[in-house]
């Protein structure tokens, strides 16, 4: 049975142009312990990526996990709110997936 697909990857791109970072964001982006996060990097993913977890319950707005990679090959996870009505994208926060808690291609979490 196929899931219910609450957003699609044209609803983030379409709320591209109003993407807001939380605090939480820029504070993720500047201590990844892997190498600080750019914002070019963030845009480049979510031009591009793929969703693969969606959060319905989240609040105030759904939300969902985005997986890509930047062009220099880099791979990211972002978690963001698409606010369609008012064209903004949330981004909520930001990281370079551990290989140990991520499957291979860092699309399923790995059993604990």
């Amino acid at each position: 049975m196929a899931r219910e697909v609450l957003m699609t990857p044209d609803d983030i791109r379409q709320c591209l142009v109003g993407c807001r970072f939380t605090e939480h964001a820029r504070r993720e982006m500047e201590g990844e312990p892997l190498g600080v996060i750019h914002t070019d990097e963030i845009l480049q993913v979510l031009g591009s990526g793929e969703i693969i977890e969606e959060y319905p319950e989240d609040e105030p707005y759904q939300s969902c996990l985005v997986m890509g990679r930047t062009e220099t090959g880099r791979t990211l996870h972002i978690v963001c709110a698409p606010v369609m009505g008012e064209g903004r994208l949330i981004v909520i926060t930001t990281y370079q997936p551990d290989p140990v808690r991520w499957d291979s291609e860092y699309r399923r979490r790995r059993n604990p």
